[in-house]
């Protein structure tokens, strides 16, 4: 796949009257956690034609002009009667301008929280919505008698299911997708994208596990042939599978014994995206978020949630120099209900002052909770580097919790069986990795030779790792190997607690590959590594890379080696 490819609009007809416009962009979109894989996506577009005339979920404003120039050589866009929203969001308002300009007749669709939003969009109060709430059909002729399953979470409380029984294909909007750019447009090797279906559903369901569960309850009842999604590769090969796994993930989230509350309201989208990226870093350190977007929350969902939870954090935007309403409401419910010895956090954007930020701050401070990481605040959108900090303060967050529950219940001792393992001999390595403005380091020694040709070896990354979201398939990394006699410098270095974003390679003498990965150059070798597949394994993934290049850096060195006292713990 070429990064530097145009984009274009991807025509493939899928089913009786029925085609895919598939708006597809080869790098990386925006800067949202869910996209850090940067392997391109597809806006997925779908139209129906039949008596009647429907376009489903058009894309965002960078995709306006090739996407109407698409559909005009192929339909008459005077002739379009309904236009269907699997949820509103604002980068779509150039596009749904454009298509009222030709098509003033057209009639939008949406859930009613979807209605609210779109005349807010468009900035008209005028025009012409069918509110779905689950119980509607529209027909379009030809068996074309659409179906409306509302599935709202915290994200995108407006999101709206569409089923035409006709094709027997569920139109999923948010679900089933994954960010991957290419031309096959059915899951054909479907395994292929497991990886990046599971980050998709941990980056944006995962903290929405509850409410993905209600959906999948809902969807069950419609018997099924495809899923339509709203990014990626459509599911036809792989349904049953990716249906199982989104039920055994969300239950990985809802059954877990220790949560978070994540509490936020999201202006423009940007509180909305740095919440998304917390919340990663929390759920990739094994512990649960339950989302909660306060201005569609009752205030009983808030209390109930920060009662089970064990820790809680309050995002917010600052509009006209103040927290909106819903927040307010929510952080009394929060003084009001949860016990100092929670562990809190606040985090918010701004475009000119952050009052609302330290509003919360100050209120939760002489309240004496004590906090999980320092305040965020960031000025208009985040970028790679927000993003990251981020997803470090969120791991920060859970670790600490983890931490709080660890000294109330004693650890026992290690086993003879666990004493053993961790004499297992391992090179003392120092894994470090660069993409964009994002860097990381870990401290390693499970590491093993796994392939002569090529030569390739695999290494154990736990999930609360910093460097982890670094070492998906793709992705490049060194493996420093420490040099006996001066290993304790860098190791006591690497072993240390970074705050997040901080800066690993600040005090370590570095240079950096061609693909920008660090090189210590106290090291005695290093390898140029790339990561070609994972596999999960329990609280770890295992990475296999092939190796690109490398070299000796000091001929009369010996390799350091680490002998750990239990296998339990690093």
């Amino acid at each position: 796949m070429s990064k530097n490819k145009p984009r274009d609009v991807q025509v493939f007809p899928i089913a009786t009257d029925t085609r895919i416009l598939r708006s597809r962009s080869w790098s990386r979109l925006r800067f949202e956690i869910e996209y850090a894989l940067a392997k391109g996506t597809t806006a997925n577009s779908y139209l129906i034609e039949s008596d009647k005339t429907a376009i489903i979920d058009p894309p965002g404003e960078t995709f306006t002009q090739i996407y109407l120039e698409a559909l005009q050589q192929r339909f008459h866009l005077e002739d379009l009667d309904y236009v269907i929203l699997g949820h509103v969001n604002p980068n779509r308002a150039a596009t749904l301008k454009a298509l009222l300009e030709i098509a003033p007749q057209i009639t939008f669709v949406c859930s009613n929280p979807g209605a609210i939003n779109l005349r807010a969009a468009l900035e008209n109060p005028d025009l012409q919505i069918l509110v779905m709430r689950g119980e509607e059909t529209l027909d379009l002729g030809n068996g074309h008698n659409l179906q409306f399953i509302p599935t709202p979470n915290p994200r995108y409380a407006d999101q709206l299911c569409t089923y035409d029984p006709q094709t027997e294909i569920l139109y999923t909007d948010k679900l089933f997708g994954a960010h991957v750019c290419g031309d096959q447009v059915f899951d054909e090797g479907w395994e292929v994208y497991n990886e990046d279906r599971r980050y998709y559903f941990d980056c944006l369901m995962a903290p929405h596990a509850r409410q993905v569960e209600t959906a999948l309850d809902k969807l069950a009842d419609f018997p099924v042939r495809m899923y339509a999604n709203g990014h990626g590769p459509l599911v036809r090969y792989g349904l049953i599978d990716l249906t199982k796994a989104y039920r055994e993930w969300s239950q990985q989230q809802t059954s877990a014994d220790l949560t978070v509350a994540l509490i936020y309201a999201s202006a423009y989208g940007n509180t909305a995206t740095l919440a998304q990226a917390i919340a990663r870093g929390i759920t990739k350190a094994g512990v649960a978020v339950e989302s909660i977007n306060c201005e569609f929350t009752e205030p009983e969902e808030i209390r109930a949630a920060v009662e089970k939870a064990g820790g809680f954090i309050i995002g917010s935007p600052t509009l006209g120099g103040h927290a909106p309403t819903p927040v307010q409401t929510a952080l009394g419910i929060v003084l009001s209900t949860a016990t100092n010895n929670k562990l809190a956090g606040a985090f918010g954007s701004f475009g000119w002052s952050g009052e609302a930020v330290d509003l919360i701050e100050s209120k939760l401070k002489d309240a004496g909770y004590r906090f999980g990481f320092d305040t965020i605040r960031v000025k208009f959108k985040p970028d790679d580097a927000t993003l990251q900090l981020c997803e470090e303060a969120g791991t920060d967050f859970a670790q600490a919790l983890k931490k709080a529950r660890k000294v109330r219940s004693p650890s026992q001792p290690a086993t003879t069986v666990e004493q053993a393992v961790g004499r297992i001999v391992g090179s003392l390595c120092v894994l470090t990795a660069k993409e964009g403005d994002r860097s990381s380091a870990m401290l390693a020694s499970w590491v093993s030779q796994a392939s002569f040709s090529p030569p390739g070896l695999t290494i154990a990354v736990a999930k609360d790792r910093a460097v982890e979201t670094l070492t998906h398939t793709g992705n490049k990394f060194v493996l420093n190997i420490l040099k006996e006699g001066n290993h304790l410098g860098l190791m006591k270095h690497f072993l240390k607690p970074f705050g997040p974003g901080q800066d690993r390679f600040a005090d370590v003498a570095a240079e950096e590959t061609e693909s920008g990965s660090p090189i210590l150059m106290d090291a005695l070798a290093y390898l140029e590594c790339s990561v070609q597949n994972r596999m999960e394994s329990g609280d770890h993934w295992l990475v296999y890379a092939t190796i690109e290049s490398g070299k000796l850096l000091d001929n009369d060195g010996v390799t350091a080696v680490h002998h750990r006292k239990s296998a339990t713990h690093y």
